[in-house]
């Protein structure tokens, strides 16, 4: 006969037995984080270019390792907002990232405009190499802690820059008197002067119009940008300078990355150093069918390029910013042998 003592203690033993199950069961499940965060990262590429999928592919990499606890919301084509006013509202605290690179940093550190300065690097090795340099590390935290921007890496290689225009380009004093787009930073402006030209500032997505109008006579970028946006279509010669290796920078604000769990924050560095070398190697790779899309254009290349003249002109640049000095500094850490 089961007493009314015995049927208490089998209610109790399944009742325990019933929780025990229940948290074994939501033990071995994905558990929903607590608390989710959204990064809305700006880029002014077209979504056609390399980096919009490279920067999609660490978005999704970010998801799946946070289990949905991080989300990064890609937008292409500067949909979110002019560059440099991206910078200045994520310094602030905004949920935001920006795709950029040293020259526009250099606005808050000067040194680190030196590595967008004309022939600085030649390899993405070597750009590897830069971030592990004592004097580049310190750039970096003063960066972080002086003005609020994080930088998450820097393997983002967009490749070398070359002159896109209506005339044939060889030498430097082809370029006098032409006014070629750049961008409005000190070391971008001062690089395009080096080399004979004169610089005109403008967003990237203003080219095409600017080169249709004759507001300028050229610009200068990588080969993916070319075809990016089609710049066939109202330029006639890409010529190979390959003044300048751009190397771009994922940044973020430090406010904003220091309110994430240290578990995302090292993910989120993590997938953007992996996603951007990636891209960086694929696109390198892509150079050569890049170059047969902008001929199948109707752009003709330019490959006997004076690039010792062009080397030696760009000193000018280094010499009028100030960064003789710091910049052979940087070859004597990076085993580079000097100029």
């Amino acid at each position: 006969m089961v007493t009314t003592n015995s049927k208490r203690i089998l209610a109790a033993v399944m009742a325990v037995t019933l929780v025990a199950a229940i948290l074994l069961m939501t033990g071995c499940q994905a558990r929903e984080p607590e608390e989710k965060f959204v990064l809305r990262f700006n880029h002014v590429l077209a979504p056609t270019e390399p980096y919009h999928q490279g920067f999609l592919n660490w978005a999704e990499r970010v998801r799946e390792r946070t289990n949905g606890g991080l989300t990064i919301e890609v937008s292409p084509s500067a949909q979110l907002g002019r560059e440099e006013d991206i910078i200045e509202q994520l310094r602030m605290g905004a949920n935001l990232g920006q795709n950029t690179d040293s020259a526009r940093l250099g606005m808050y550190v000067p040194h680190i405009a030196v590595m967008n300065a004309p022939f600085f690097v030649d390899t993405i090795d070597e750009v590897a190499k830069l971030k592990t340099l004592p004097t580049v590390q310190q750039w970096i935290k003063e960066l972080e802690l002086k003005f609020g921007i994080k930088v998450l890496s820097f393997n983002w290689v967009q490749g070398q820059r070359h002159m896109i225009t209506n005339t044939p380009i060889r030498h430097p004093d082809d370029l006098e008197g032409l006014r070629i787009r750049t961008p409005g930073a000190p070391i971008w402006q001062e690089s395009v002067r080096a080399l004979g030209a004169t610089p005109v500032a403008l967003p990237f997505g203003e080219v095409y119009t600017a080169l249709q109008t004759n507001a300028i006579e050229g610009a200068e970028l990588v080969y993916r940008n070319v075809s990016g946006a089609k710049l066939w279509e109202v330029a006639d010669y890409i010529s190979e300078t390959g003044h300048i290796l751009l190397i771009n920078f994922s940044i973020v604000g430090r406010a904003w990355f220091d309110s994430l769990p240290e578990e995302y924050q090292k993910i989120l560095i993590e997938e953007n150093e992996k996603a951007g070398l990636e891209t960086s190697r694929g696109m390198e790779a892509g150079i050569a069918a890049a170059r047969a899309e902008a001929v199948a254009g109707g752009m003709t290349i330019i490959t006997d390029v004076d690039r010792a003249a062009f080397r030696a002109a760009g000193e000018a640049a280094y010499v009028a910013l100030n960064l003789v000095e710091i910049r052979n500094k940087i070859y004597q850490e990076l085993g580079k042998p000097l100029p």
